[in-house]
C-alpha cells in the first residue's frame, strides 16, 4: 500500500481506515495496560468489519492456561508476546482461513504492558506486535517492538499505548513499503517525552530486504530511543532483557576498523575488571558501543547524515569477533552510566583510553551543567563504577592514570577517585600496541599497502579483503609496509568522536 507519510491522520482517522478495509480482519489480545488499544478501534466506528475477537487474559492463570507457561515467568516480556501472537494467529487461521481467507488479510495483534502501579514504584514498559498478511491466503509477517512509559501517570500511559498500538496496527498496513517511514509514523500523535521504543524487528516474506540493525540505528538517530542494542548475530535485542541485573562492561570506540589495540583493551580490561572482589565472573556481560558521533566522519558536519553501509561494516566486523553492540547517543560518560543505572544495580566498568580520562577531566565539557564538572561527577561515580584507563604512547612516553596532569584545584578530587577504587590503569597491555593507531591503520588499507593485516585481528583481515571494506585497495599495485603504521605524535586510541 502508499508509503506516503501523513502526520495529520488522527488516532481516530487511522483506525477507521482499518476498520472500512474490507480485506484487514483479525482479533486483539491485551494484558495489562493495552487495553486502549482495541479501544480506540471500538470507539472509530465500524470495528465490525476489522475484530474478530478482543480479549484480555488479565489473571496470571488464565494467561498461562491459554498462552502456557513461560520459563522466566515474567509476564511484560518478549517470549509472552510472541506466545500471544502464535496462539492468535493460529485460531484466526483454523477458524476463519476455510471461510474468508480467499478474500481476507488476516491479522493478530497482542500486547503485554505494564504501565504505573498505584505507588508508582516501577518503570512502566510493554511489548507489542501484529503478526499479519499483506495478501490473501500469503505468508504472515511480524512486527514487534518495546516501549518505554514516560508519562506521570497510569491514565496517560494507557492513553499512549493506545495511540501507538494504533499506529503500529497502521503502519502494518499502510507504511510496509519504506521502514523508515514505517518507524516514523509510530510516534504520530504522541511525543518523546511520553514514549520511547527502543526495539523493533521486522521479520517475514514481505521484510526481507530490511536489515534490523539499520532499524535498530534509527530508533536511536530519530531520538524514539537513546540507546539500542544487537547480538553477534545481528539480532536487535532490548536493553533491559538483556542487561537486568548484570554486570557490564563498556568498551566505547569508533571501531574503523577493530585492530589489535582495541581487543587488548577490551582483554585486558574485562580480566582485570572479572579481579574484583564484588563481581560475580557469571554474570558478566560484554558490550562495544558505538555512538552517533563516532558514526559521523572526524570533521564533518555535524547535521551530516551516517554512511548506512559504512555503519554495517564495522558492526559486521564486531559481530564476527562475538560482540555485543550498542548504538548510543550517549556522547558523555556520565550519561551513559546514568542509562545503565537504571538497568543494573550490579558494578560497571568502563573500558577507555588515557585520552579519554583526559577528555572525561576537561572542564569545558560540562558548561551547560549548573554543576558543571562535580554535578556530571555526581552522576558517573556515585555508581557502582570503575574506570579502566589503557594507556597511551606520546613522543615516546607512555602516560597513564600516574603521568597524569590536572589543574591544581582538580588534583584532590582526582586523589579521591584513585583512593576509591574508582579509576584504575590497566595492566599487563601489549606495550607494542602503543605504536599503533586506529587513523592511520585504515589509511594503509585505502592504499593497498603489505603488512597492514599484522596490525588487526585475523578475523578482521579476512572479512575486510573479502567484502572490500574501508577503501580496501586490492587491485592497486602494493605499497611497501612501514615496521609501524605512521605515527603523527597525537594519541593512540581516538575514538572520542
Amino acid at each position: 500500500m502508499n508509503a506516503i507519510h501523513n502526520k495529520d491522520i488522527g488516532t481516530k482517522q487511522k483506525a477507521l481506515a482499518i476498520n472500512l478495509n474490507p480485506e484487514i480482519y483479525g482479533s486483539f489480545a491485551e494484558i495489562g495496560a493495552g487495553q486502549d488499544v482495541a479501544a480506540n478501534f471500538f470507539k472509530a466506528g465500524a470495528s465490525s468489519g476489522t475484530i474478530a475477537k478482543t480479549m484480555s487474559a488479565y489473571d496470571m492463570l488464565f494467561s498461562d492456561a491459554i498462552y502456557g507457561v513461560q520459563q522466566s515467568r515474567r509476564y511484560v516480556s518478549e517470549p509472552r508476546l510472541m506466545a500471544m501472537l502464535s496462539h492468535e494467529y493460529g485460531l484466526i487461521i483454523e477458524r476463519l482461513g476455510a471461510q474468508r481467507g480467499n478474500t481476507s488479510t488476516f491479522f493478530a495483534f497482542a500486547d503485554t504492558v505494564s504501565a504505573l502501579n498505584y505507588n508508582k514504584t516501577n518503570e512502566g514498559h510493554g511489548w507489542m506486535g501484529v503478526r499479519f498478511q499483506l495478501e490473501p491466503n500469503g505468508n504472515y509477517n511480524d512486527v514487534v517492538i518495546h516501549v518505554n512509559l514516560l508519562d506521570n501517570d497510569n491514565n496517560l500511559q494507557q492513553q499512549a499505548v493506545g495511540i501507538l498500538g494504533v499506529n503500529l496496527m497502521y503502519a502494518c498496513f499502510y507504511y510496509n513499503e519504506i521502514p523508515p517511514v514505517f518507524l516514523l509514523s509510530l510516534m504520530d500523535n504522541l511525543s518523546r517525552d511520553r514514549i520511547q521504543i527502543d526495539m523493533i524487528r521486522f521479520e517475514g516474506p514481505n521484510f526481507t530486504k530490511v536489515d534490523n540493525r539499520l532499524m535498530s540505528l534509527h530508533l536511536v538517530k530519530y531520538g524514539f530511543s537513546d540507546a539500542a542494542l544487537f547480538g553477534p548475530d545481528g539480532k536487535n535485542l532490548q536493553p533491559s532483557e538483556v542487561l537486568y541485573k548484570k554486570h557490564i562492561v563498556m568498551v566505547r570506540g569508533r571501531f574503523r576498523p577493530v585492530i589489535n589495540v582495541h581487543m587488548d583493551m577490551l582483554n585486558t580490561g574485562v580480566k582485570q575488571f572479572l579481579q574484583e572482589s564484588d563481581v560475580d565472573k557469571e554474570n558478566v556481560v560484554v558490550v562495544t558501543e558505538l555512538t552517533l558521533q563516532a558514526l559521523k566522519e572526524r570533521n564533518a558536519d555535524i547535521n551530516a547524515d551516517i554512511d548506512e553501509k559504512d555503519f554495517l561494516d564495522r558492526v559486521d566486523i564486531l559481530g564476527s569477533l562475538g560482540q555485543t553492540v550498542m548504538i548510543s547517543n550517549f556522547h558523555e560518560y556520565y550519561k551513559l552510566v546514568a542509562y545503565l543505572s537504571k538497568i543494573t544495580k550490579l558494578k560497571m566498568g568502563v573500558v577507555l583510553g588515557f585520552p579519554n580520562l583526559e577528555y572525561i577531566f576537561s572542564e569545558e565539557h560540562y558548561k551547560d551543567l549548573p554543576g558543571g564538572i562535580l554535578e556530571s561527577f555526581a552522576t558517573l561515580f556515585s555508581r557502582k563504577v570503575k574506570l579502566f584507563i589503557y594507556p597511551t604512547l606520546r613522543d615516546g612516553i607512555i602516560w597513564n592514570c600516574l603521568r597524569f596532569y590536572l589543574p591544581p584545584h582538580l588534583i584532590d578530587l582526582y586523589r579521591y577517585l584513585i583512593a576509591n577504587n574508582k579509576i584504575e590503569d590497566i595492566r599487563h597491555y601489549n606495550e607494542n600496541n602503543l605504536n599503533v593507531e586506529t587513523d592511520n591503520v585504515l589509511q594503509l588499507i585505502k592504499m593497498g599497502a603489505d603488512g597492514w593485516e599484522e596490525f588487526v585481528p585475523a578475523e578482521v583481515a579476512t572479512i575486510i579483503k573479502e567484502r572490500r571494506l574501508f577503501g580496501y585497495a586490492s587491485g592497486l599495485e602494493p605499497v611497501k609496509a612501514l615496521d609501524a603504521p605512521p605515527q603523527d605524535g597525537d594519541r593512540t586510541e581516538i575514538d572520542i568522536a
